[in-house]
């Protein structure tokens, strides 16, 4: 078994209060914690590795991305979904080319830009060539905005995690839902749903797969609390 039938091997047969969990590295030494910790996969947030490189979230060009998602898969055994925002303008046989090249297995396309939404049913052939030039080599995992845009009706979500489905999507992510929705949207969608988990408060991981998540990610949160954590041996050094 390779490395992109192992990672979505882990997405199936889930018990609700075991879904998977996957720390977001933002370089290849914290990657290299994560997998040493005995996580099964990981997957790159886009904002922390923005923050690694010294750009704001949304900013960091292409090229320099794909080259980051490069060390870190390099730096581990472990399978490595990547955060590739919006695809950065890229045609999808060029997108995957590219990805492929980095040795990731899989990625997470956002159904927005700029904060506003994207048309779900162009979206959902955009998804449907990607998953055409890529077979089953990567992992598609399908942003769903709508919650953090504004619209706060989850039946909204549920529609655009179908057609994107239905396109070939193999998990959806609808970010930034509350957690009361979960259920709703468990009962609404389709294969694997991605939730967002916040680190140090919120639910568990295990709470938040009995409401419904088939896997955990948690964005920058990570790179977030290990800056924190800097400033404060910082202070000491100082």
């Amino acid at each position: 078994m390779n490395k992109a039938q192992t990672f979505r091997a882990l997405h199936q047969g889930r018990i609700p209060a075991d879904p998977l969990v996957l720390p977001g590295p933002w370089d290849a030494a914290s990657a290299r914690v994560f997998a040493e910790a005995g996580f099964p996969a990981l997957a790159t947030p886009s904002a922390g590795v923005a923050a690694s490189l010294g750009y704001e979230d949304g900013s960091t060009p292409a090229d320099e991305m794909f080259a980051a998602v490069a060390r870190i898969v390099r730096a581990v055994d472990v399978p490595v979904s990547a955060d590739i925002e919006g695809g950065y303008g890229l045609a999808p046989t060029e997108l995957v080319e590219r990805l492929l090249e980095t040795g990731a297995v899989g990625c997470n396309l956002e159904d927005s830009a700029a904060g506003v939404l994207k048309d779900p049913r162009e979206h959902a052939d955009r998804l449907a060539e990607v998953r055409y030039a890529a077979g089953d080599a990567l992992f598609v995992n399908a942003r769903v905005d709508t919650f953090i845009t504004g619209v706060a009706d989850p039946e909204q979500a549920i529609h655009r995690a179908a057609l994107y489905v239905a396109a070939g999507a193999d998990c959806v992510y609808p970010i930034g839902a509350p957690t009361t929705v979960l259920p709703l949207l468990r009962s609404g969608i389709q294969g694997p749903i991605n939730v967002f988990a916040m680190v140090g408060a919120g639910p568990s991981p295990t709470e938040l797969g009995e409401l419904g998540a088939t896997r955990i990610t948690f964005g920058p949160g990570l790179q977030r609390r290990a800056t924190a954590a800097l400033r404060e041996i910082t202070a000491e050094v100082k």
